[in-house]
């Protein structure tokens, strides 16, 4: 039983909502059953952008220093 993020295509309240198998969704704040599921971010972390360097990359995905001593 998943915990999914909606958003009401009537008032765009945003809201989040555990889902239990074929059960219909509402917005809580309008009652209208037109929301759509927002895309998570949840385990999206760690993913950067692929470098422009033709494949070299820094030390770490927070700064642009080839050593990570940098960022301690």
């Amino acid at each position: 039983m998943p915990i999914y993020e909606y958003k009401c295509s009537k008032c765009s309240e945003e809201f989040e909502k555990l889902v239990f198998s074929q059960s219909r969704v509402n917005c809580p704040k309008c009652g209208s059953e037109e929301v759509k599921k927002k895309l998570s971010t949840f385990g999206m972390s760690g993913m950067g952008k692929p470098s422009a360097g033709g494949g070299q990359s820094s030390g770490c995905g927070s700064c642009s220093s080839s050593s990570c001593s940098s960022c301690h």
